[in-house]
This record gives C-alpha cells, sequence and structure tokens, in this order.
C-alpha cells in the first residue's frame, strides 16, 4: 500500500501513537466500572446465551480508533511521485567515405588497408547512438553502400561486404566527396561530417577534390581526411603462377590535397601509419563529433490522501449510526 508513498508531513504520523493508548485506558475504564444493581449471585443467567447486540458492544470504540488512524494518515499527505527523464539529442549525420581501390591491399596494415579500415569503421559505428550514418565507397566512380540510417546493424552489415574490385580501380576522390554531400546537402542534423578515407592521389573522376571540397563548404559540411599507409614503401600482394608474391610499392598520398580539403571545410588531417594510429584517429574523431545530448529531469506528485480522508469519514458516520440506533446505551 505504501509502494512508492512519501508523505508530505510525515512528522503527523508520529499521532498514530495516540490510538494504543486510547485502546489501553478504554480497555482500564471497562475493568474499573461498577455495576449500577448488585445480585448476590448471577448463577441464574449463566445458561442465557450472548445476544449481538452484547458480541457487538466495543464496535462503536473500533470504527472511532480506524476512523482516528486513517485521518491522521490523510493529514500527513501521503503522494506518490512518478520520475522520468526527458530526453533532446542534437543529431550528427556522418557520411563515411572510404577508398576502395586496389592499393587498399598494401599490408603495411594488418590484415590490409582495407580490412583494417572496415574493422575501426566498424568499431566507430558501434559507438554512436543517435547519430545518422552513412556510407560512400570510391576507386574510379563513387557510389553510395549505405544512405543515412540510425539501423547500424544494417550498416554495419553492409560494410563487411565491401571488398576491392566491387568498382573499376582508381581514385577519385572528387566523386567520392561529391557523393558524400549528396547525401548530407539535404539533412537538417545541427552538425554534418564526412570522413574520407584514401591511400592515393586523385587520378580520376569527373569532379576536383578542392572544387568538392569548396561546395562542401558552402553547404557547411565539415570534412576530416585520413590519409592511410606507411612511410616509404609498403608491401603489396601480387598473383603469380606460384602463388602470392609480394613486392615493395611506394605509398604516394596527396597530403597536400587532404590538408586542404580539411582546412576548407573547417575539418582536420591525419595520417594513419598503422593499426594502432588509424584506431586513435577514430578515437578523436568520435570525442570531437559527439552528439550533445540534454536531459531534463522530471518529478510529478500525487496526492492520495483523498481516499484516507473519505475512509476516515465514513468509519465516523458508521460509527455514529451504530452507537446511536442497535448499539445505543442506555443510562
Amino acid at each position: 500500500m505504501f509502494s512508492n508513498v512519501t508523505f508530505a508531513y510525515s512528522w503527523v504520523l508520529f499521532f498514530l501513537a495516540i490510538i494504543p493508548l486510547l485502546t489501553a485506558w478504554y480497555v482500564w475504564k471497562g475493568r474499573k466500572k461498577q455495576a449500577a444493581i448488585s445480585y448476590s449471585s448471577l448463577k441464574a443467567f449463566e445458561n442465557i446465551p450472548s445476544t449481538l447486540k452484547e458480541k457487538l458492544r466495543h464496535l462503536p470504540f473500533a470504527l472511532r480508533m480506524l476512523a482516528l488512524g486513517f485521518l491522521i494518515v490523510a493529514l500527513a499527505r501521503p503522494q506518490n511521485f512518478s520520475a522520468g527523464q526527458s530526453v533532446n539529442a542534437e543529431g550528427i549525420d556522418i557520411s563515411m567515405v572510404l577508398d576502395i581501390s586496389g592499393s587498399m591491399l598494401a599490408e603495411d596494415f594488418k590484415p590490409n588497408r582495407l580490412e583494417a579500415a572496415k574493422n575501426v569503421i566498424d568499431d566507430f559505428v558501434k559507438g554512436r547512438t543517435t547519430d545518422r550514418i552513412g556510407l560512400v565507397i570510391f576507386s574510379r566512380e563513387a557510389f553510395t553502400q549505405c544512405p543515412l540510417t540510425i539501423d547500424y546493424s544494417v550498416l554495419r552489415n553492409l560494410l563487411s561486404d565491401i571488398k576491392t574490385g566491387m568498382i573499376e580501380d582508381g581514385t577519385a576522390i572528387g566523386n567520392g566527396i561529391a557523393n558524400g554531400i549528396n547525401r548530407l546537402k539535404d539533412s537538417d542534423a545541427e552538425s554534418r561530417v564526412i570522413i574520407l578515407l584514401t591511400d592515393g592521389v586523385n587520378n580520376a573522376g569527373e569532379v576536383d577534390p578542392i572544387s568538392a571540397a569548396e561546395i562542401a563548404s558552402t553547404f557547411g559540411i565539415r570534412i576530416y581526411t585520413i590519409g592511410v599507409g606507411t612511410r616509404g614503401e609498403a608491401p603489396y600482394p601480387v598473383q603469380t603462377p606460384f602463388g602470392t608474391r609480394y613486392q615493395m610499392v611506394p605509398v604516394e598520398i596527396d597530403e597536400v590535397i587532404l590538408k586542404k580539403i580539411a582546412n576548407l571545410t573547417g575539418g582536420e588531417y591525419f595520417r594513419a601509419t598503422n593499426n594502432r594510429a588509424l584506431e586513435e584517429i577514430y578515437n578523436k574523431i568520435d570525442k570531437m563529433e559527439k552528439t550533445k545530448i540534454e536531459i531534463t529531469s522530471f518529478r510529478n506528485a500525487q496526492e492520495l490522501f483523498a481516499p484516507w480522508l473519505l475512509i476516515g469519514f465514513a468509519l465516523l458516520f458508521l460509527e455514529l449510526i451504530a452507537s446511536k440506533t442497535i448499539l445505543r446505551k442506555l443510562p
């Protein structure tokens, strides 16, 4: 009955101690009463059964004590509080733009650049909660692998399906950015972000990377650029009639262009030379682009005194009726 109930005036409940005191006084008073008429012997009345009125002679007092208890609880003003939180999230829309050209198979990252990037992006997605995230892949052309969504399980499945060779080989950075812009330009999110990951130099596509960055800037889209690849040369797998052989290929990343893209849009350029560095970059971006969540706590009070008050008055009314009618005492 009193689960999740508090009392506005809990000190009033101390008056409940009056009830056992009044009961003790009632019992003591009853024992001290003297009969108005004395008899020498009551043996003649031994076989006379007790009447209902006699059995209920203490009912008015019991009703009065119950009524007093209910009225005291009502005066203490019982209340039931319901609590909750109102969450207001300032959303972020993120377009992940991933290079899947053949050079992403280089194994200066383990197991290779593409798989390392997919693993880190997967962890990044798992760490988000309310943001819409889309996925764009590019090599010579660019297309949307997954539109903006909050269904992260679908996004992660589509991410795991990515492999080199899905598109004709090449590196069209400008096309990748342009496709990411198309995903974000009509968004009404407070923050719109492109995270571009590549390991090469722009050598294909119809859109110039700098022009694409300028367009992104006009839409208020921030671009973080990431260059992946060790410094110097990296082992690249080559299929031969005798199995897989490795040859060292030079690592060529157009850092000048990637830095300019980031600067034009208010983003930042990062260079990852191994798996650990790549993880740290995405962790840093994750912290920089956190959704702002405003949590408002509230408590609503429900007054519960009315039933106690009504029952108390009802018991008093019953006591009054009983004591003035069937349980009336004659002088």
